[in-house]
């Protein structure tokens, strides 16, 4: 392949991004890269670390970033996402993401034949130019569905209630913040995964992407 590939997912939480992401990618060997994961880390780290916590602090531990940290677990509470959805607001610390976005974006590692980035802002700021541009999104309650069954696993106490009220925040947090909002953009693709099954998703986005590839 000549040129990279290149994709950009944009969803409100729980809507199955992720999963397609993850799919995308093993099936085309591109880098893969959960966007909503390194707010979710910061998250953890002023959670963590209140004391220490500034622009500086976040710089340093961006540039040093390592993609195997974003897949620890601990990253997948409800109070994590909650203080990730409140600092993606953040004007400072979304210019130091959108760098560190940005580079694996257009520069994965030579081994990958392009890269697919999942977030909240990918088709309308940091993958404009993108060859394939994806919009995925469920009904609410579908949503609150999916994440409950994720997080119950991990902690007996959630109900599903409460996960329905701070994916509700989320959104609200996502689609109305000021600085790079969640929104469908013209040239993306909408794709709703209310009824459909991880694998016939899939194989609705891949049949797209091998037609003009």
């Amino acid at each position: 392949m000549n040129k990279l590939i290149q994709v950009a997912i944009d969803s409100p939480a729980a809507a199955g991004a992720g999963t397609q992401a993850k799919l995308i990618a093993k099936h085309y060997n591109l880098l893969y890269l959960d966007t909503g994961k390194i707010y979710r880390f910061i998250g953890y780290l002023k959670i963590k670390n209140k004391n220490k916590f500034n622009h500086s602090f976040i710089k340093k531990k961006i540039d040093r970033l390592n993609l195997k940290i974003l897949q620890n677990k601990s990253l997948l509470s409800d109070k994590v996402a909650i203080e990730a959805s409140i600092i993606a607001s953040d004007k400072k610390i979304r210019q130091i993401v959108n760098n560190f976005q940005v580079k694996y974006a257009y520069n994965p590692p030579k081994k990958f034949n392009g890269s697919v980035l999942d977030g909240r802002d990918i088709t309308s700021v940091i993958m404009k130019n993108a060859m394939f541009k994806f919009f995925i999104t469920a009904n609410i309650k579908t949503r609150a569905l999916r994440r409950f069954k994720e997080l119950k696993s991990m902690n007996d106490k959630i109900s599903y209630d409460d996960v329905l009220k701070s994916i509700k925040k989320r959104d609200k947090n996502d689609y109305n913040r000021k600085i790079s909002p969640l929104k469908k953009t013209k040239d993306s693709i909408l794709i709703n995964t209310t009824n459909l099954t991880k694998r016939s998703c899939f194989l609705k986005i891949k049949l797209i992407m091998d037609k003009k590839l």
